[in-house]
């Protein structure tokens, strides 16, 4: 936020060498697609430190919650944070709901429990999205959430606003 960014001052090389072998991330942040959305920017981490899964939406979809599972059972994550952001497309798209052309509608049924809960402000929506998508990432992976109930990991919803870089963790 303050702009004195310090995990991008190193060397993306000597990084790369560093990792080349074996990850070793403390967290995992489910992600839209957004590109306006840099996870590790916007938390300012290195390479390396997070396991990052992106989807329009954030939407916690089977090939999701395997991949995060990978980082709960066998990376060792500690935390996920499930992160909706202002002005998301995804959002505004499904509220909107309006023909589009491929599968992009493929993402709707998913959102519209968020547009129920909250109606059609798109960043209110966004906000019910990720605290939707963190529970159901936390009760429908078997894996994960016995590692919730063990106290091993924790799963939580954020909110980034794009407009002045701050993330916020949903309750």
């Amino acid at each position: 936020m303050t702009g004195n960014t310090t995990a991008h001052e190193h060397d993306v090389q000597v990084l790369q060498a560093k990792t080349i072998e074996k990850q070793q991330p403390f967290a995992a942040v489910l992600s839209c697609a957004d590109s306006r959305v840099p996870v590790e920017i916007v938390f300012d981490e290195p390479i390396g430190q997070l396991f990052v899964c992106r989807l329009a939406g954030n939407v916690t979809t089977p090939e999701i919650i395997a991949s995060l599972e990978y980082g709960a059972a066998v990376l060792g994550i500690r935390a996920i944070m499930v992160l909706g952001h202002s002005h998301c497309g995804a959002i505004a798209a499904t509220i909107k709901g309006s023909t589009v052309p491929g599968q992009i509608s493929a993402l709707y049924p998913r959102i519209r429990p968020a547009i129920d809960m909250a109606g059609s402000d798109t960043d209110a929506a966004a906000k019910a999205n990720a605290k939707i998508q963190a529970s159901l990432l936390a009760e429908a992976s078997t894996v994960i959430s016995r590692l919730v109930n063990d106290n091993k990991i924790k799963v939580v919803a954020g909110y980034y606003d794009i407009s002045n870089g701050t993330v916020t963790i949903l309750d």
